[in-house]
């Protein structure tokens, strides 16, 4: 949308001349105060120009007896996790209250690059929502996996003053930085004195303060009240968050109050489409924060004002004067369900959607995996002790645990009775056919197998099961479906979902994919799986900076140590 000319701006803000468009009768949520304001809202093009007054409109909308608020802003996510395109997504959260999102695109761009960042840039000139990009800064995440593309610091200057970037994305390889990695280093020099993103689970002490002075200034990995307290005693702003798998809200809860909400946001990370039809996007966020305790000022603030704040966006936040107009209506603060929302001043809704230009997706065909076997999936060493990747429902954060698993004809097997099921990563990007095995606990799975090619963040073939024939027909599924999720048992694939790009969305539209969402969660549990969400969860077992155990393409990796296990 255009800029409209600061004379219009300056004469519908003062009343001589009609606004576009009047918001009228409701009453606006003040975030810096939190005082109720009476008054409709007159904006002019995409900007808000008055409030507090009685207005004219040459379009009038009849808002009388809501509330409006400033629209939402997600500081942390990737888009490539909902399992749709920016398109897709933008029809899919928009109208939750998201008027903006900071994704990093490092999903698609551990696939195929700057092409996957390239794709995400020009779709989001088109979204009517506001999607902003952080570069990735991790491409791959760490020495220890195989992906489809490097990102060095010289492949990201050429965008850094493009203008939908906001900075370096998520830093992810934290020991990389404590210790003075030439990569990292460059990465972090080229971008001093502008907006970095961190990552930094369980970081505290002096290795915390030495992270931060690198001049990282937010953060979504704390888990506890006591590590996001201590993050922001020492000037990060925490981005508190709740998607599909990581689940934090309720940890932090106490921690988000109207004192700290200045430097506190909230923010989704992964979010598949099923979850945001069965519970929401951020509007359940600020509702269920609400639940526990926290003060409808901080809430709201945390996830507009604060999060523009944090993310240097001057233009929006606040319904106020000069500002961005995004606007979220609501019958009730507590409740948080938008019944309209504004976008730059354009209302949600279908012919907003349809009127919008859509770039051709990218990294079509890029599942190239080497057919394996069953035989493939035997786990030799004469060693009975072993290590096995204990999964906590809810977290991404893992157990090392230690098993005693005697081999047998040289195979250390599935073990049902203790739910010690096998878990291998393929690689499949063409570069090398690598194969890892090993275990892991806490799925329940008692038969068949699930198989994904969304493995964070190499993106690997990543494939739990009980039965080594259903492992490898799952395994081989993806590289017919061109990547995706495929449930497996008894020879037969159960329930399949296609993400045709780059192994990671599907083109298909929001809806679908949450129904197919949902008959793979079935055929999930009719092999006895318990975790609510094993498809996401099944993907973080393989991202080796989230402690304490995991596996990629390389073998087992002890993310404490930071090494491959011999």
């Amino acid at each position: 949308m255009p800029k409209p000319p600061l004379s219009d701006l300056i004469r519908q803000g003062r009343g001589l001349d009609p606004a576009d468009l009047v918001l009228r009768g409701g009453r606006v949520l003040d975030v810096v105060t939190g005082d109720l304001l009476e008054g409709d809202v007159a904006i002019c093009g995409g900007v808000i120009v008055g409030i507090c007054a009685d207005y004219e409109g040459r379009e009038v909308v009849d808002v009388t007896g809501r509330i409006l608020v400033p629209g939402f802003i997600d500081t942390h996510l990737h888009i490539e996790s909902s399992l749709v395109t920016p398109y897709e997504f933008d029809r899919c959260v928009l109208p939750h209250g998201v008027t903006t999102a900071i994704c990093d695109p490092h999903e698609i761009a551990n696939v195929c690059g700057l092409a996957g960042i390239g794709y995400f840039l020009e779709a989001s000139a088109h979204t009517v929502m506001d999607i902003r990009v952080q570069l990735s800064s991790c491409v791959p995440s760490t020495h220890m996996e195989t992906t489809g593309a490097r990102l060095e610091a010289a492949d990201l200057l050429p965008l850094m003053d493009h203008p939908r970037v906001i900075g370096l994305a998520e830093f992810m390889n934290y020991p990389g930085v404590l210790h003075g990695d030439p990569g990292c280093m460059a990465k972090l020099e080229a971008f001093r004195g502008r907006h970095i993103d961190g990552h930094s689970p369980l970081l505290s002490g002096r290795d915390l303060n030495g992270y931060i002075a690198a001049g990282i200034r937010t953060e979504h990995e704390a888990t506890t009240a006591e590590e996001a307290r201590e993050k922001l005693r020492k000037g990060m702003r925490v981005l508190i968050r709740e998607g599909s798998v990581s689940k934090d809200l309720h940890a932090l809860a106490p921690v988000l109050t109207e004192r700290s909400s200045a430097y506190c946001c909230f923010c989704t990370d992964d979010r598949n489409p099923l979850d945001i039809a069965e519970h929401g996007h951020l509007d359940y966020l600020i509702r269920t924060a609400i639940a526990l305790g926290c003060p409808p000022l901080a809430a709201y603030r945390a996830a507009s004002l604060s999060a523009a704040e944090a993310c240097g966006l001057k233009d929006r936040g606040q319904i106020a004067p000069g500002k961005r107009a995004d606007i979220v209506v609501l019958a009730d603060l507590a409740a948080c369900r938008p019944e309209m929302v504004f976008s730059a001043g354009v209302r949600a809704g279908e012919a907003a959607f349809a009127a919008r230009k859509v770039v051709p997706p990218v990294a079509r065909h890029s599942v190239k995996a080497p057919r394996v076997a069953a035989t493939d999936f035997r786990t030799g060493g004469n060693r009975s002790e072993t290590p096995v990747i204990g999964v906590i429902p809810g977290k991404i954060i893992t157990e090392h645990l230690t098993f005693e698993i005697a081999p047998q004809d040289g195979d250390k097997r599935p073990d049902l009775a203790r739910d010690l099921i096998k878990i291998a990563v393929i690689e499949r990007h063409g570069v090398n056919g690598n194969r890892a095995t090993g275990f892991v606990k806490g799925f329940g799975l008692q038969r068949g197998a699930i198989a994904s090619t969304v493995c964070h963040d190499h993106h690997n073939i990543a494939v739990v099961g009980a039965d080594y024939t259903d492992m490898a027909l799952a395994a081989n599924r993806l590289s017919e479906i061109e990547g995706g999720f495929v449930v497996t048992e008894g020879g037969r694939v159960l329930a399949e979902l296609a993400l045709p790009v780059a192994g990671l969305m599907s083109l298909e539209p929001f809806e679908v994919v949450r129904d197919d969402l949902i008959a793979l969660r079935a055929a999930a549990r009719s092999l006895g799986v318990v975790l609510e969400e094993p498809f996401l969860q099944l993907a973080f077992l393989a991202l080796p900076v989230i402690p304490h155990l995991k596996i990629t393409d390389h073998g087992m990796v002890d993310v404490d140590r930071f090494e491959v296990m011999p």
